[in-house]
């Protein structure tokens, strides 16, 4: 049967597009960070009329389906994970689909599932807009249509999650049957096969699009919600109900082949402040006056421990240096050779983080990449706090924090343009950076343990102090987060010898003590179990379980058979019954 898929397969997208056994497939089966397991083959689609076809092929052959992007995601959900499925999985990576359409003179644009944020970047500059979201601290070349499926992103203040109501994509349903979804508000035809290839050629007038009943292309309310910071709940998180509508939230569960999101103009001026405190009080004070007084909000408020600025500045560093020098755009390419050749050392016997080491090794012979100022704060102050203003916040911002330091424990700095893009690229190496210093220090390191955490947005103590049991455990914590909205990206290089499961729900303990929510915006993935509603959105939107089953950790059998995923039976009512999809988010 797998013989005659792949062959199947492979007079759809071509022989070098389908990639089959070990060495061929580590690129697509392996997480950037978790995840691993057997796949019968990984297909890339070079048209959505390709994808289609694929998974027609795959649901006539009764395989499991994981729909992959840019594979950068952090916990394992676009990879298998193990074993126990009952089906042979087929990968289908859609970068190879990246045209991203702009409608509306750049006001929207359309995102085919391959398209990266930071192509959409790119593209918008020159119109004087911006996306909905920015390169995050995991997500340097992660695609579009990920950050949807996930409701990940959120740095930016103004728009919130990565969010939209318009979109095209397949489902399976109940009787087993593939059905195309055309929700993008373009009008496009009825057959499955003529709406894609109208798409594929770009097909379409602005007289076909509209505002399909007035759904949204991105989170209206975001910014008057993380304002509310009396609220004894988070700003967002994964399961948050009001943030699940079709492809939004969906973990992979439908087959997306295109998302409309809004864009935003582009403050013609901006500005980066850099703040400094030894005391976590400090910070927050800041937070809660500038949600809560503030005419004009920050583009984005970004918070880094000097820990964690100093594993960043040096594990971090080649991977600084790669996207000063060639763009974000050419990091997968990267990641795709550096996976290659991991993949060689690890069949030739040498383990699978020797280029890790090398890497490291010789970033080690580059000079300083780091300003000098904010080298000075790393040394000076343990809390580190960027803004990036623009507009009327400048004055706004200049003004509050010339009038509260240096007395309220701690300075500010206002960047020069070379500063500001240092300080928030340190920041988003950290993800990188954490992966290196595991690789680097396998000797004393058992694993990662990584937390993305919402805590409410009344929370005045937000700086994790973790009882000496737990900590004891940890070599090195890693502290970051989107701080206006108080999503901390918590990891722990852990002790070697260290059972790291056990750590992982100790902390989760602590944190349910404080109302925090978890997963914030990296997903379920395979790490964390899905919260009730969240199963039952993934069974309303796949109720065969064809797709990336196990999410959540849930059932990776047929039709969501009751099977054991965390050492216990799971419940056969642990979700509720499928049904029809949701029509309001």
């Amino acid at each position: 049967m797998i013989t005659t898929l792949i062959e199947r397969l492979r007079s759809i997208a071509g022989d070098s597009h389908v990639h089959v056994g070990a060495r061929a497939t580590r690129r697509f089966r392996t997480g950037y960070r978790y995840g691993d397991g057997e796949i019968a083959a990984a297909v890339q689609p070079g048209t959505l009329l390709e994808q289609w076809h694929v998974l027609q092929a795959c649901v006539d052959a009764d395989v499991a389906i994981i729909l992959q992007a840019a594979n950068t995601g952090l916990t394992g959900g676009s990879t298998p994970f193990g074993n126990g499925y009952d089906r042979p999985i087929v990968i289908i990576n859609t970068m190879r689909l990246s045209r991203v359409d702009l409608i509306r003179d750049g006001a929207q644009v359309i995102c085919l599932p391959g398209a990266t944020l930071e192509s959409l970047e790119r593209r918008l500059k020159l119109l004087g807009r911006e996306p909905h979201s920015v390169i995050g601290s995991s997500c340097i070349g992660a695609s579009v249509t990920g950050g949807v499926c996930n409701n990940s992103g959120g740095s930016l203040v103004h728009r919130g999650p990565a969010y939209t109501q318009l979109s095209l994509f397949a489902r399976v349903n109940a009787d087993g049957k593939l059905e195309l979804v055309n929700h993008l508000g373009v009008e496009l035809g009825q057959n499955p096969e003529d709406v894609l290839a109208r798409l594929d050629r770009g097909d379409y007038t602005a007289a076909d699009i509209h505002d399909e009943n007035g759904a949204w292309a991105s989170d209206r309310e975001y910014a008057n919600y993380v304002r509310d910071i009396d609220a004894s709940t988070p700003a967002r998180f994964n399961a948050d109900p009001r943030r699940h509508y079709e492809v939004s939230g969906s973990a992979g569960k439908v087959a997306v082949f295109a998302v409309r999101m809004d864009t935003f103009a582009a403050e013609a001026q901006e500005q980066v402040f850099y703040v400094g405190s030894n005391d976590p009080a400090a910070l927050q004070t800041i937070r809660r006056h500038v949600l809560g007084q503030f005419r004009n909000l920050p583009i984005a408020g970004e918070y880094m421990h000097a820990d964690a600025f100093g594993a960043a500045q040096t594990y971090g560093k080649d991977l600084f240096v790669f996207i000063q020098k060639f763009g974000s755009v050419n990091v997968p390419r990267a990641y795709a050779a550096k996976s290659w050749f991991d993949g060689v050392t690890e069949m030739l016997g040498l383990g699978k983080t020797l280029s890790d080491r090398l890497l490291q090794t010789l970033s080690r012979l580059l000079p300083e990449h780091l300003p000098r100022r904010l080298i000075d704060y790393r040394d000076r102050y343990a809390h580190h706090l960027m803004f990036r203003t623009g507009g009327a916040c400048i004055a706004e911002m200049r003004d509050y924090l010339n009038s509260i330091f240096p007395g309220l424990n701690g300075d500010f700095l206002e960047c020069t343009k070379e500063e500001g893009q240092a300080a928030f690229l340190n920041r988003f190496v950290t993800g990188g950076a954490v992966v290196r210093y595991r690789a680097v220090h396998r000797k004393t390191i058992e694993d990662i343990v990584a937390l993305d955490v919402a805590l409410p947005r009344d929370t005045i103590d937000w700086f994790e102090t973790l009882p000496e049991e737990i900590s004891d455990k940890i070599a090195l914590k890693i502290y970051v987060g989107h701080f206006l909205c108080q999503v901390m990206h918590q990891e722990y290089l852990v002790h070697k010898g260290v059972d790291c499961e056990a750590l992982e729900h100790a902390i989760m303990k602590t944190l349910d003590v404080r109302g925090a929510e978890y997963p914030a915006e990296h997903n379920v993935g395979h790490l964390y179990e899905a919260k009730p509603a969240l199963k039952a959105f993934y069974r309303q939107l796949d109720p065969t379980n064809s797709f990336n089953p196990g999410i959540g950790k849930t059932s990776r059998l047929r039709k969501w058979e009751a099977v054991e995923v965390t050492g216990q039976q799971e419940a056969a009512n642990d979700a509720c019954a499928c049904g029809d999809l949701r029509q309001s988010g």
